[in-house]
């Protein structure tokens, strides 16, 4: 079962538990369960007895999330324990999907799994806070920190990636200001996927960082985007500081996956999932 399978992540998680066989696979949206009412929860998890739960809701809209924090720790804090223990009730494996801004960004290196989370806004306060309520409820759960996901036509609470948005703006001819002093993990949500049904299958607990190999500034990531695409266009690099924002953000929250490939999985590098990402939305045009 997936909870909040028409997002980025959870439709690509319902797609790839479907393709690799042997699993009937549940998908709910928004409309079909609401995760911050716990009653919703237990009635529509625990009468279907599923083997696992994915749990890939939540309010992921950053700033957003400093204007509303209250709906941002109910959903991502508290909904992902009325999940929890919704799978307890049920008897099935949690999968808890988390994000790479529970860490302050002070880390020259890539994050690792045992690194101290601090989060700088509300969003990674209230995810960090999911991730406690998730484990302490189901001790044996599978916590999954993805990154900076792009993937299908965006994401479900965004409307957007930023790799469409820089394509949009692209076409349209407009110059590109783009923030070269913050480092993240792009991440395909399909790779991610794929990588999360992995873990289901080998029965793996604990928490995993899960994204594409390597690190790159949003300003790579454009300019990687644009040469792949074959738009040539002007990008240019800006400090963090030209784009005012509400919620503070991690200068680094690059995450390293070494704890993935201890187990044999490895995803491949950015710049090859962007590529296909690319190829994916041309079949789609």
């Amino acid at each position: 079962m997936v909870v909040g399978a028409t997002g980025q992540l959870g439709s690509g998680v319902v797609r790839a538990f479907r393709e690799t066989g042997g699993y009937a696979v549940v998908g709910l949206s928004h409309g079909e369960v609401e995760c911050t009412d716990p009653a919703s929860v237990l009635e529509t998890l625990v009468p279907l007895r599923p083997r696992v739960v994915v749990n890939c809701a939540g309010f992921v809209r950053v700033d957003a999330c400093e204007e509303d924090p209250k709906r941002a720790f109910e959903v991502n804090a508290l909904g992902a324990l009325h999940v929890a223990r919704a799978c307890r009730e049920a008897g099935a494996r949690c999968v808890h999907v988390s994000t790479d801004y529970v860490f302050d960004g002070a880390k020259a290196e890539p994050y690792l799994e045992e690194d101290l989370p601090n989060p700088l806004n509300v969003y990674g306060a209230s995810k960090l806070a999911g991730e406690h309520l998730v484990v302490q409820t189901c001790p044996d759960a599978l916590v999954v920190r993805v990154a900076s996901l792009f993937g299908g036509l965006g994401s479900r609470g965004k409307g957007t990636n930023f790799v469409l948005t820089v394509l949009e703006r692209a076409r349209r001819g407009e110059a590109l200001r783009v923030v070269d002093d913050v480092r993240m993990s792009p991440t395909y949500a399909e790779d991610a996927a794929a990588a999360i049904v992995e873990l289901v299958a080998a029965g793996a607990s604990g928490v995993f960082h899960v994204v594409n190999k390597g690190a790159c500034s949003w300003y790579e990531l454009a300019v990687r985007v644009l040469e792949l695409a074959g738009l040539r266009v002007p990008v240019h690099p800006v400090p963090q500081e030209a784009y005012p924002a509400r919620a503070r953000r991690p200068r680094n929250s690059a995450l390293s996956t070494a704890k993935l490939e201890a187990r044999g999985l490895r995803l491949p590098p950015w710049e090859d999932a962007v590529q296909r990402y690319l190829a994916a939305l041309s079949g789609r045009a």
